[in-house]
């Protein structure tokens, strides 16, 4: 395994566990659960701006998924997908590049 590859794969897994890490304080703390988080995200304008700009880099890494995907026929790509919508786009994206390489 090259050493970007690894390099990709610790970002994916830094990306899963570290944001997680703040969303779970932040949930717990607040006692709101999941919809108090989704609420924080659109508490003022600049946390708007950046849900918006994750949403958007989301939705663009999706289609970059399904169309690779589809040309190269390396199935577990799509293992990015899920990961980008549940967890977050920084380990959806080191994932997929992880997966690609």
């Amino acid at each position: 395994m090259t050493a970007l590859r690894l390099a990709y794969l610790a970002l994916a897994v830094w990306g899963a566990v570290h944001p997680m890490y703040w969303f779970l304080t932040y949930m717990r703390e607040s006692g709101g659960g999941l919809s108090g988080l989704i609420d924080a995200w659109y508490v003022n304008a600049s946390t708007t701006g950046l849900t918006w700009d994750l949403t958007i880099a989301a939705v663009a890494l999706t289609a970059w998924v399904l169309t690779e995907t589809v040309t190269r026929r390396r199935w577990r790509g799509l293992l990015a997908i899920p990961a980008t919508f549940c967890i977050g786009l920084s380990c959806g994206l080191p994932l997929y590049l992880f997966l690609r390489d």
